[in-house]
Formats: structure tokens, C-alpha cells, sequence
């Protein structure tokens, strides 16, 4: 029965996934928060476009 436990303590293939789950989970917090900010700046954009546009109609 201890050797399960041996093996079991001696086992890193669990510890590797969570690594590589919290780079990825890392890269999407990144990416959300750029993309984020991205669209903000794109907006402003075509906000400024749009009223540019409507004062040189009237």
C-alpha cells in the first residue's frame, strides 16, 4: 500500500497541466485586456469620425 503512495507523491504529470493551465489562463487575461482597451481606443475613433462627419453636414 505505500508504494501507491510512493508512486503517487512521485507522480508530476497532475503538477505540469496545472502549470500549463495557468500560462494559458495567464495569456487570456492578457489578451481580454488588450483586446479591451483595443476596442475603446476603436471607439473613440469612430465616435470622433461620426461627429466630424455631422458637423460637416450642417
Amino acid at each position: 500500500m505505500s508504494s501507491v503512495f510512493t508512486r503517487f507523491a512521485a507522480d508530476e504529470s497532475g503538477a505540469t497541466a496545472i502549470e500549463y493551465g495557468l500560462i494559458v489562463a495567464l495569456i487570456a487575461m492578457a489578451t481580454v485586456a488588450s483586446l479591451t482597451q483595443l476596442g475603446t481606443d476603436i471607439a473613440a475613433v469612430f465616435t470622433t469620425v461620426s461627429n466630424n462627419l455631422t458637423t460637416a453636414t450642417n
